[in-house]
């Protein structure tokens, strides 16, 4: 058993828990002199029926996530990351990180962001982190923002 990480997978998308779980992702590549490879999932499934006729949608979620994915690349380069790369995926976010790009990438650990869901949210549709898991390979870090440890008191 290795107690050093060498392939880091962190999923952005943009909100508060997301920057927290980049930023303890790039102090544990730092210590680990590990590979971080940055992941945001286009969830397809929110507006393939709505958009099916022009794609404007579509091509507003890839200019986001071209955007996100820059800046945080940026950021790292700032703080003297240079083994890095950006990854732009399609599909249901549960499934696509842990099922596909962590094993695409050989990730040795996913760092995620615990999400804001209330209670019913979480029983009915399940969070992202929950499933992601559930379902790794790989050990995975959920990261909680101040405002989600402040909404569970």
């Amino acid at each position: 058993m290795t107690l050093k990480y060498s392939n880091i997978l962190v999923a952005v998308d943009g909100s508060k828990a997301a920057e927290c779980a980049f930023k303890k992702a790039l102090q544990i590549s730092n210590r680990n002199q590990a590979r971080l490879s940055l992941v945001h999932v286009i969830d397809t499934r929110a507006y393939v029926a709505i958009d099916a006729y022009n794609g404007t949608m579509a091509n507003r979620a890839e200019n986001y996530a071209e955007d996100l994915l820059s800046g945080y690349k940026e950021e790292a380069m700032k703080l003297g990351l240079e083994n890095m790369d950006t990854i732009i995926e399609y599909g249901s976010p549960k499934t696509v990180i842990p099922k596909k790009v962590a094993k695409e990438i050989g990730a040795d650990l996913i760092i995620c962001g615990a999400t804001g869901l209330n209670a019913v949210e979480r029983l009915l549709i399940g969070s992202v982190s929950e499933h992601i898991t559930r379902s790794a390979t790989c050990d995975v870090l959920v990261v909680r923002s101040e405002e989600d440890e402040e909404e569970e008191v």
